[in-house]
């Protein structure tokens, strides 16, 4: 069943199914007998950290409240991901509203989290998604502090053996914010060139969209049917990703 169909509707809740033997089970011949039970199965797991502001965390606007909603890009992706693997590839939200990438860097951020260094040694995640622009424009960070913190969030990532992916802040409906936050979108496009990892341009892609002022709920957030469509975009770029892991691990 085709992508687009398969992002229709709300996403489920995130589950990590650990499969378990019946009790007394014989380990499969291809199993060492000193391995827990279904241990080649854990190994296939693909686990997706989604870092980023609150455009990550999934916040919308309506009728005058803006908060958290289940049909975020976030949720979107791990029911297209569902769809195609099944509970073998999890997505786990850590997105953070009003925080810049130097605070994700630092662990400074709204979290109170550990500096990105130990939290990445720390975590199961093969694949890390990193998403930031919009909030380093409203506190008057510099397109070159941007660049600085992106940079050495792909280069720890790198190091500790994870596979970043940069996005793209989606655009903003003012001119002259939006003018300061293509700025800080191309230092993101030169990370990726530089760092030679893979990029999701949402910027470029929903200001191709007709109309796309429409789907934004306030002046930074998306409404769900923007979301889906980001998550549309998100996936044609992590899903290779995690086929090759998944074929590795197999």
């Amino acid at each position: 069943m085709k992508l687009a169909h398969r992002l229709r509707g709300a996403a489920g809740a995130l589950l990590i199914a650990a499969a378990c033997g019946p009790a007394g089970a014989e380990a499969p011949p291809t199993q060492r007998a000193s391995e827990p039970p279904h241990a080649a199965t854990a190994a296939a797991q693909v686990v997706i950290e989604a870092y980023g502001d609150s455009t990550t965390l999934g916040i919308s606007c309506s009728e005058g409240h803006c908060g958290p909603r289940p049909q975020n890009a976030v949720a979107y992706l791990q029911d297209a991901l569902h769809a195609s693997f099944g509970e073998r590839v999890s997505v786990v939200n850590l997105g953070v509203g009003g925080t810049m990438a130097y605070q994700l860097r630092d662990g400074t951020d709204r979290a109170h989290s550990l500096p990105w260094a130990q939290r990445l040694a720390a975590s199961d995640a093969q694949i890390v998604t990193i998403n930031y622009g919009i909030n380093e424009v409203m506190h008057n960070q510099t397109p070159e502090q941007f660049y600085e913190a992106e940079t050495a969030l792909v280069k720890t990532a790198l190091a500790l053996g994870k596979q970043p992916v940069l996005q793209t802040s989606n655009p903003m409906p003012d001119g002259r914010l939006n003018a300061r936050l293509a700025a800080m979108v191309a230092m993101t496009r030169r990370v990726a060139a530089e760092q030679h990892v893979p990029l999701v341009d949402q910027y470029a892609y929903i200001a191709g969209l007709p109309d796309w002022q429409t789907m934004m709920s306030d002046g930074a957030h998306p409404k769900p049917e923007l979301y889906r469509l980001k998550a549309g975009q998100d996936f044609r770029v992590v899903d290779p990703l995690v086929r090759r892991l998944l074929a590795a691990s197999s």
